[in-house]
């Protein structure tokens, strides 16, 4: 069997760089323990486990794809995806680090609705590919239910 190595460490370069944020802004357990929660809230740790299985199938989602199209020359599947990768980095910086559950509010919003476009973006070039989406779109949902709770319950 040969192992394709320029595929598992564009695997892992595409997977590592959906951690950055949450490298550089950690997760702040005071904070979000004192913020009045809704009786739906997941458990903080609960959060960044899930995040890391959304985060493989994200990581699925773009290797599939980019195998079957250069993303650099179709402008819509790579802006979308840039927009959704973005505000899904910014998250950690304007929720946890500035503590502002508005701004959360607002990329949870942003990460939502450009989630559902790059599942479209996805699905023209890599139908298959788009499904790894589906779980990603709906945690969207829940995370923008939740961050606007949030704002509404501690503002």
């Amino acid at each position: 069997m040969k192992i394709n190595l320029k595929g598992i460490l564009s695997f892992l370069l595409i997977l590592l760089s959906w951690f950055i944020g949450s490298f550089l802004f950690k997760y702040n357990p005071e904070f979000y323990e004192n913020l009045t929660l809704p009786s739906f809230a997941l458990p903080g740790y609960l959060i960044s486990y899930i995040w890391i299985i959304i985060y493989i199938l994200i990581t699925i989602s773009i290797y599939t794809t980019t195998k079957k199209e250069n993303i650099f020359k179709n402008k819509d599947y790579f802006y979308v995806l840039l927009t959704n990768y973005l505000a899904n980095q910014s998250f950690p910086l304007v929720f946890f680090y500035l503590m502002s559950p508005f701004l959360g509010f607002v990329m949870t919003t942003i990460v939502f609705i450009s989630s559902i476009y790059l599942f479209v973006e996805t699905y023209k070039i890599n139908k298959k590919g788009s499904y790894f989406l589906i779980p990603y779109i709906i945690y969207n949902l829940y995370a923008f239910i939740l961050s606007l709770a949030v704002y509404i319950m501690n503002f």
